[in-house]
């Protein structure tokens, strides 16, 4: 800018237009989304080169002719009563259906890239004034990226060499409509040119000073309200509050409102009743989640605080991420979880019991899948949050191993085992929960089944009950006392037989495959058949001559797609432990990352 327009008063002709009946509303807000717009520089033959790159993510939502010449039929109608009244109600109706009318327009242009503009005048008839409506509707123009997709449609019904004079008049009125759209928005000439010169500013400096000096005055009028406290007269009124969230739905992806967003996010009323409208929330919450916008912690914990809706489509879209076909890695699921500000946001109790719960439904409707148990575990967990279960549990838990020397942990994983059996075998019959509930607690700190399970093998006294217990649970919450019994008796069998092989002199992988396979005379559960492959496994990390019959170990250890993806997720998991805690030998770490690297290399 050749002079800041930030702090200029504002000339009578420049002052905030209203819409009736609405008070102080900026509905130059909405004028100015074309002024603030880069590409609105550029020139009609750059929209139509990139109307051929087409690098917006096109809807796959296609539709046949017919139904799209009947919703034509719908949004014109919908067009024409917009433009017909400018009241509450049809400010409110056209910011409702703003998202479905963008996604109209992407189908729409799907249908005008395959087609001639002959036949799409053909099956459209309506096509035009559709358009020219469209295009007169500063609403529509200033929501998310509809201005685009309404510019790649007019590209579209461009004949590059016209054959007759309809053609001619259809380009013509093609360029007509992109020159409105693409040309500064117009106010009187003969009222801003003169102020503008008098003033010193070029139109293209000032009206993007005036856009940032009307956000910032609504800013600070609301941080205002908040230092006033409970002097209500001079507070904003709550129906101005509601019609100004209405009125800024389509600008929540516009940089320069991102401060009154905020401010609006952060910014509550005296009394019980939401004071913004709805659908502001939802607008925020999708273009947060597509990352069309950054905000800061504060806003956006607030946000999930008032509009529940919107935290729960926050956390489903995470789960999206995590279960999706393609299988992540550890390091992969952590960027997932921290960049979706779940973990910061879970500082609120609030936040977090409803997160946590959404986390526990879907480990049982996913069979407990691992990519959802990682992203359970790498979120940091406030033992001040768990009302069910016992505070002595939750505390000696939540004491992470990387927190303790390394000669206490065996103590600490015998006391929790103590404290977790005690809970799980002294609920009454029928409780809420059950044992699953205690696990889920344990889930949440699944790094000391890892250690308990190295635990075993390094040391030379016999195999404590309390472990093996402790395993046993860890991979069978749902097994009743008995099997788990069964399971810590075979466990302790095979941990025998492998301190045995760890002192022997020539250690074969036929030896682990005899311990791996389960005799008829002597079943596995599916839960005994997961702990032992874990002792298999860091057995083969830990042993001294582990790794010259590693590989051939995996052949029996792994058969199947499946269970390959588990062994990759148990090195992934134990190199990332190892990593927190800065520990694990430079052979075992080597080992692992080696054999990480051939397995996935496989899959």
């Amino acid at each position: 800018m050749s002079r800041t327009a930030c702090h200029m008063a504002l000339p009578p002709p420049f002052q905030p237009c209203v819409f009736p009946g609405v008070s102080q509303l900026p509905f130059v807000l909405l004028q100015f989304i074309l002024r603030t717009d880069p590409t609105c520089a550029q020139s009609l033959q750059c929209w139509q080169a990139a109307v051929e790159r087409r690098p917006f993510p096109l809807s796959d939502m296609a539709q046949e002719s017919g139904d799209l010449a009947s919703d034509c039929q719908f949004w014109l109608q919908k067009l024409s009563g917009w433009d017909q009244a400018c009241t509450l109600e049809t400010q409110q109706d056209t910011c409702l259906h703003l998202p479905r009318f963008q996604e109209f327009l992407r189908q729409i242009y799907e249908a005008l890239k395959e087609a001639d503009p002959t036949t799409i005048m053909e099956r459209f008839p309506t096509i035009r004034q559709l358009l020219t409506k469209t295009c007169q509707n500063p609403f529509i123009l200033a929501y998310d990226e509809s201005q685009k997709i309404v510019i790649w449609c007019l590209c579209s019904l461009i004949n590059k060499e016209p054959q007759s004079s309809a053609e001619s008049r259809l380009n013509s009125w093609v360029r007509g409509l992109l020159l409105h759209i693409l040309s500064a928005f117009r106010f009187d000439v003969k009222e801003v040119g003169p102020f503008t010169q008098c003033l010193g500013y070029e139109p293209a400096d000032y009206y993007p000073g005036l856009l940032k000096n009307m956000v910032a005055s609504l800013v600070s009028e609301l941080r205002e309200d908040h230092l006033n406290g409970l002097n209500t007269q001079r507070r904003m009124a709550p129906e101005r509050l509601m019609s100004l969230s209405r009125i800024c739905v389509p600008l929540v992806t516009l940089p320069d409102c991102q401060p009154l967003v905020e401010a609006l996010l952060t910014y509550h009323g005296q009394g019980p009743q939401e004071v913004l409208w709805p659908e502001l929330f939802e607008a925020i919450n999708e273009a947060f989640l597509l990352k069309k916008i950054s905000l800061p912690v504060a806003a956006v914990t607030s946000l999930w605080l008032r509009h529940l809706p919107s935290l729960e489509r926050a956390v489903l879209c995470l789960f999206e991420k995590l279960v999706s076909s393609e299988r992540h890695r550890l390091r992969e699921i952590e960027c997932f979880v921290k960049d979706s500000l779940l973990p910061q946001a879970a500082c609120h109790p609030a936040v977090f019991r409803i997160v946590d719960e959404m986390f526990r439904c879907a480990l049982l409707e996913t069979d407990g899948a691992p990519e959802v148990l990682a992203a359970l575990q790498l979120r940091f967990a406030f033992k001040a949050y768990f009302p069910h279960a016992p505070a002595s549990l939750a505390t000696v838990l939540s004491q992470l191993p990387e927190g303790l020397p390394q000669g206490h942990w065996l103590q600490r994983l015998q006391l929790i085992s103590q404290q977790l059996r005690e809970a799980v075998e002294n609920q009454p019959q029928g409780s809420r929960g059950g044992p699953l509930r205690s696990w889920f607690l344990l889930a949440h700190f699944g790094g000391w089944a890892d250690v308990a399970a190295e635990q075993l093998l390094r040391s030379d006294m016999d195999p404590p009950a309390a472990l093996l217990w402790f395993l046993a649970f860890y991979h069978g919450p749902q097994e009743g006392a008995q099997q788990r019994a069964r399971t810590m008796v075979q466990a302790e069998a095979v941990l025998r037989r492998l301190r045995e092989l760890s002192g022997s002199a020539c250690l074969s992988a036929r030896d682990l495959q005899a311990l791996g396979e389960s005799s008829p005379g002597d079943p596995r559960s599916p839960a005994c058949t997961q702990l032992i492959r874990q002792l298999l496994l860091t057995f083969l990390l830990w042993a001294p001559r582990g790794h010259t019959v590693v590989r051939e170990a995996m052949a029996f250890m792994a058969p199947t797609h499946d269970v390959t993806q588990e062994v990759i997720g148990f090195l992934d998991q134990t190199l990332y432990r190892w990593d927190q805690l800065g520990t694990g030998a430079s052979g075992p770490g080597a080992l692992a990352r080696a054999l990480l690297q051939e397995l996935r290399a496989q899959v």
